[in-house]
């Protein structure tokens, strides 16, 4: 038994119950219950400012050094593709978190199961079948899965979205949105198979194509009708942001919710406070009932920060990593409070 599991039996025990809500892991000895913070990978991937990206190790260095509880590790080059992660390499990555009380607390998936191409489809399936047996040999239990994703490009400095949203919206706009809906399903019900067999859940992410808002990840949730398949509610994204449709939407996840992001830039108030810069924020008075959502229905698993959308250019030059690494304390700060002036 390592130090964290040896933390979490004592923290049953002395509690006399199983995990809390309907999170994956209980909370370590001296921590409360409650949802949990986690740093998404993809914020140091090196993809959207101009710099290198962190190694994996680098990433929980920084996660322990901002206060963050896990981290979630994005499933592309350089950071999680499974073909860079044989089982002996998640071992050693899997002992460094845990040496520093780091959770691996989730894998995110880049798929796109909604190709007209049968070739496509398959090689998805492929990827997510070995992102999912990665996932496993971390000792993780959830990885986070799109039905469409049109992925990204890149230039000298960053990515960018707009060329392959582009490019995805050329090949399907020949075929109707049921039969794209119907490729999705066929894929995912596969895969819950192969996630069935390694232990590990699904969180299907409210995230488009495909999906148009929380309503078609429900429904796909319950066609596909697997035990290892949940949701992945982020409010971010979510169209409409009003408190009753936040509300509406965490009772459609109830028990099913397994994780959650968050995302913007942030900087300090005159008072030394973290709050949402107005550079990237669209609002963030959502946040408030959404935490209030969570607790009401019991969830108890992550809320995993992402700085993944193009960032500012200063002197004609995209920022580098000191903008991420700012962004990624501040943002630590910003939702630890926001979680703790939540009541229900």
């Amino acid at each position: 038994m390592n130090r964290r599991e040896f933390n979490r039996a004592a923290a049953a025990a002395a509690a006399g119950v199983a995990a809390a809500g309907n999170g994956f892991s209980l909370p370590l000895q001296g921590e409360e219950p409650g949802m949990k913070l986690g740093l998404y990978s993809i914020t140091f991937l090196g993809v959207w400012y101009n710099g290198r990206a962190l190694t994996l190790e680098e990433v929980v260095d920084r996660a322990v050094e901002y206060g963050y509880q896990g981290v979630e590790i994005d499933g592309k080059r350089p950071h999680g593709n499974p073909l860079d992660w044989p089982e002996s390499r998640c071992k050693e990555l899997r002992a460094y978190a845990e040496g520093k009380g780091i959770d691996i607390f989730g894998v995110a998936g880049n798929n796109d199961f909604s190709s007209p191409m049968p070739e496509f489809r398959e090689a998805q399936i492929v990827y997510m079948r070995d992102l999912i047996r990665m996932a496993a040999d971390l000792g993780t239990k959830v990885v986070r899965v799109f039905l469409g994703w049109p992925g990204v490009t890149f230039n000298t400095q960053s990515a960018e979205y707009d060329k392959a949203r582009h490019l995805w919206e050329y090949t399907h706009k020949d075929f109707a949105p049921e039969q794209t809906w119907a490729w999705c399903r066929e894929g995912l019900v596969e895969c819950c198979k192969y996630a069935g067999d390694a232990g590990i859940t699904l969180a299907l992410q409210n995230h488009k194509p495909v999906i148009n808002d929380w309503r078609d990840m429900i429904k796909m949730v319950k066609e596909v009708d697997s035990p290892n398949l949940k949701v992945c509610l982020d409010a971010p994204i979510m169209v409409d942001k009003s408190v009753e449709n936040i509300n509406a939407a965490a009772r459609a996840a109830g028990k099913m919710q397994v994780l959650s992001h968050f995302g913007g830039e942030y900087q300090r108030d005159s008072e030394g406070k973290a709050v949402c810069s107005e550079t990237y924020t669209r609002g963030t008075a959502f946040y408030p009932p959404f935490i209030k959502a969570m607790k009401e229905i019991g969830y108890g698993g992550y809320l995993s920060y992402e700085l993944c959308h193009p960032l500012p250019k200063e002197n004609g030059r995209t920022v580098g990593i000191e903008f991420a690494e700012k962004n990624a304390r501040l943002a630590a700060e910003f939702m630890r409070e926001t979680i703790a002036n939540c009541e229900v």
